[in-house]
């Protein structure tokens, strides 16, 4: 079994004239990250390997989850910058064979997208939470029976879980 964690940066700011690529978090998402990290710890979702967008705001919403995962630094990759759901799954598929649990960090539309297409199973009140909305710092963790990454695809995932920061107490939620 493989088990993947999908995990959207935290809430962003917007500051003017700043590229997209370079927004920081913003006080919600710096408070909201590291409840989530603390949440993945106490959940024992522990990630074998970490992919991260290289935006500014995936490396810090990272850096504040980390802490309690043992310091695990990441592996950035570009492909993940505004990736759709068909370029999640391309870089789903080339994840380390050693790696048992998977966890993404990345951006909305494709995280929801990938998540959507991924799942066929699980439960289908998380299934309708996730197909709604999937916002800032929550999580989907996804399970799949095969052999290697390689082997992922559309349908075959059953949903083990979806939390929102606000399941947490945390307001955050868009």
């Amino acid at each position: 079994m493989r088990r993947l964690i999908l995990l959207r940066h935290a809430k962003s700011d917007r500051p003017p004239g700043v590229a997209d690529l370079d927004r920081p978090l913003n006080p919600r998402g710096r408070q909201a990250a590291p409840r989530m990290g603390a949440y993945i710890a106490e959940a024992g979702l522990r990630p074998d390997h970490v992919l991260l967008s290289p935006s500014r705001r995936t490396l810090e919403t990272w850096d504040a989850v980390r802490g309690p995962l043992d310091g695990n630094p990441g592996e950035t990759v570009p492909a993940l910058y505004e990736a759709g759901a068909a370029q999640i799954l391309e870089v789903v598929r080339g994840a380390p064979d050693n790696a048992g649990t998977l966890l993404v960090v990345g951006h909305n539309p494709g995280l929801q997208d990938f998540a959507t297409e991924a799942v066929g199973s699980g439960s289908k009140a998380d299934r309708r939470r996730l197909a709604t909305q999937f916002p800032t710092a929550a999580l989907a963790v996804i399970d799949f029976e095969v052999g290697g990454w390689d082997e992922v695809a559309s349908g075959t995932g059953r949903l083990e879980r979806f939390v929102k920061p606000k399941d947490l107490g945390d307001d955050d939620e868009d």
